[in-house]
């Protein structure tokens, strides 16, 4: 039986290993090809194993470098405020649901499912928040729209309060007294904190990486651009310089030929990611306990 046993372990962690192996390789070569030269870069393909490197794409990118701080700050902005309030109002959303004496409890829970299935498409979507709305070139345009609460977190929130929770918890505390109020910040929120801050990661993830948001809404303002909306402008311009160059002066054909356009990009994406890659394994456990326990049953 120890020998099935230990066979098992080898096998998964085998498994484990090369899956591992598959998920870093690609940020690895990311990175080695935004810091090869361009001209290898062009010559060769990417690899592993560049054979000229290269930081003329990071020097590229950091030349504006107020406007990579200040993106950068709304970035964080945006993110932890959106992570907040999504956390906050799917937690109390999803609390009154996962009551099972809730009038209602069906029906409601079909309503945000439905959600899941159907919404109202992107024109309508942005006729609402631009001209009813206002979030127009606001900070609101890049918190609101699409992020603010999903149907599959207040479901995998009320799933997790609803069987990871005991009711006797429930009972015991109004027993005592306690208001309903009460037992959600004294109980429910410290005993769900697993459920919620993979929650958070989902939302903190979504708000990072939306770049939709400022394309939609974020129009005149170039202030508001976040990390995501300021590198693709300028994967934007590089791609118009290159198809342009011939329609300008020969001196500034040749400068915009110096700039390392494809290593450029690979720096962005890099760098886009690189706070995220930073603070995820700090997260790590929380994420897997909450996704375990938060789909135990529908």
């Amino acid at each position: 039986m120890k020998k099935k046993n230990s066979g098992y372990q080898i096998t998964a962690n085998v498994v484990m290993m090369l899956v591992a192996v598959m998920v870093v390789l690609p940020f690895l070569l990311l990175f080695l090809s935004s810091i090869t030269d361009e001209s290898t870069l062009l010559k060769n393909g990417y690899s592993f194993f560049p054979e000229k490197f290269s930081l003329g794409a990071y020097e590229y990118i950091f030349r504006s470098g107020e406007k990579i701080f200040r993106a950068y700050g709304m970035t964080i902005l945006v993110t932890v405020i959106g992570t907040v309030v999504n956390v906050a109002l799917s937690a109390l959303f999803s609390y009154p649901l996962s009551l099972k004496n809730l009038p209602g409890r069906r029906v409601i829970t079909f309503f945000v499912f439905f959600t899941m299935l159907f919404n109202g498409g992107l024109v309508p979507s942005y006729i609402l928040w631009s001209n009813y709305v206002g979030v127009k070139d606001t900070i609101w345009g890049l918190l609101l729209p699409n992020l603010l609460m999903g149907a599959m977190n207040i479901l995998l929130i009320r799933t997790y309060f609803s069987t990871s929770i005991p009711d006797t918890l429930f009972e015991a505390a109004q027993i005592d007294g306690a208001s309903q109020v009460r037992i959600f910040t004294k109980i429910v929120l410290p005993l769900g904190k697993p459920i919620l801050v993979t929650i958070g990661t989902f939302s903190g993830l979504a708000y990072w990486n939306d770049w939709t948001n400022g394309l939609y809404y974020i129009n005149k303002k170039t202030e508001l651009f976040t990390i995501q909306n300021l590198l693709n402008r300028m994967v934007s311009d590089l791609q118009y310089l290159s198809q342009n160059s011939g329609n300008v002066s020969s001196d500034l054909a040749a400068e915009i030929s110096k700039v390392p356009s494809t290593g450029v990009q690979m720096a962005i994406a890099f760098v886009a990611i690189l706070p995220i890659i930073l603070v995820f394994p700090f997260l790590q456990k929380y994420y897997s306990k909450g996704i375990a326990l938060g789909a135990v049953k529908g």
